[in-house]
């Protein structure tokens, strides 16, 4: 007896496997997972007490979604997004990687292609291989940006979507609408999805996010994936959304059914309350987070000989190019060990060549910034010393 040949094609998940090691090492800061460090907003909690009033709320709802909740949705998506809904559907999901998920299974067949940008997402890539799909990776620029031609040179006859997350996870890079748009145009031009992930829409610092969704006569074409996770502080409540021409929403339908039923309804009422809340609530929060970025940017601009850490203007992430010649995962288990901080490694991002690491600092209080930043730069100085050491000892 033995698993599937095709979960063996999946990789594991990196942020357990980090956690592990963290747990082995008390007193580790982590700049490693993307939360934030604020709770969702009163309201949220307010209305599980409306939850609760109606025995009926205990049973099963919906498919895609409460009308409450819907109806929220899309006053934001309408007034915030400026997404026309005509011939589009709102689908509520157990998080917005259930709705990458759903999309895939809906749009593709085993064998089929779908365009990711390098370094992408690391739960995009296991969905598509989940699927038995096959991602094609495309390079990012030296700045992480999307190159458009080189998306049009990957299309082929079983491409069935392009995929792209900006505010990106795990660059902190913003696409320009320009971008965007082109992106959204190579997908109506050769008959494919363009898949637009926007887990990060609020997080970004003197720069615009643009929804794709929002392009004119781009309905049955344009996939528009949220989450509740980041700005409502909602990780653990599970509620995203989905945005889809309606023609699939029969089959998303199906996979949702099968999967989770419906998202909890619970988490569902929360959901309304936060969205009630709105997008104030984050703004009055991303100020100090803006400044925890500062305060990691400069940082980590005292160690240029050491690491490059291109532009990066949403999300919380930076994603460092590390000069050294050591596995990106063996450095990690370094830092952890013999420095306290933890990080991820790039190649569970698709980057095989080179050191990359990942730094996540939307879940840190200022002073633990502070610390945790400090760490990172004294643990990698100390990490390139010891290898110069040995290099040296190894010249003739």
């Amino acid at each position: 007896m033995q698993d599937s040949m095709r979960m063996r094609a999946v990789q594991s998940p990196i942020i357990p496997i980090v956690g592990e090691l963290i747990r082995q090492t008390p007193g580790t800061i982590s700049l490693g997972q993307g939360v934030v460090n604020y709770p969702p907003p009163g309201q949220a909690i307010a209305q599980i007490t409306n939850f609760l009033a109606d025995p009926a709320n205990h049973k099963y709802q919906a498919v895609e979604g409460i009308p409450e909740l819907k109806s929220a949705i899309a006053q934001k998506l309408t007034t915030e997004n400026r997404i026309d809904l005509s011939d589009r559907e709102i689908v509520v999901t157990a998080g917005s990687n259930m709705a990458f998920l759903n999309v895939v299974l809906a749009i593709a067949d085993p064998g089929d292609e779908i365009i990711l940008q390098t370094p992408f997402y690391f739960n995009h890539e296991m969905a598509i291989d989940l699927a038995s799909c096959r991602a094609v990776l495309v390079p990012t620029d030296d700045h992480y940006q999307i190159q458009p031609d080189l998306i049009r040179a990957a299309m082929t006859q079983r491409t069935r979507a392009v995929v792209t997350i900006s505010p990106n996870n795990p660059t902190g890079v913003v696409y320009p609408e320009s971008a965007l748009r082109e992106v959204n145009q190579i997908c109506r031009q050769h008959n494919c999805f363009h898949i637009t992930d926007e887990a990060y829409e609020y997080f970004t610092y003197g720069v615009e996010h643009f929804s794709a969704g929002s392009i004119a006569e781009s309905a049955n074409h344009t996939i528009s994936l949220f989450s509740l996770s980041k700005a409502y502080g909602f990780a653990s409540w599970r509620i995203g959304y989905m945005v889809i021409p309606k023609f699939l929403l029969e089959s998303v339908q199906k996979i949702q059914d099968t999967n989770v039923i419906c998202p909890a309804v619970v988490s569902q009422f929360a959901a309304v309350g936060a969205l009630q809340a709105g997008r104030t609530y984050c703004q009055e929060k991303l100020s100090a987070i803006a400044q925890v970025r500062e305060i990691v940017l400069a940082k980590l601009e005292t160690i240029p000989h050491l690491c490059t850490v291109p532009k990066a203007e949403g999300a919380f992430y930076f994603l460092l190019k590390v000069q050294t010649d050591l596995d990106a995962m063996e450095l990690v288990r370094q830092l952890i060990r013999d420095h306290q901080v933890a990080v991820l490694p790039g190649f569970t991002f698709g980057l095989k060549e080179g050191c990359y690491l990942r730094v996540g600092y939307g879940a840190l209080e200022k002073e633990t910034a502070i610390e945790g930043i400090q760490r990172l730069v004294t643990g990698l100085q100390a990490i390139s010393a010891s290898q110069s050491s040995i290099d040296g000892m190894k010249s003739p």
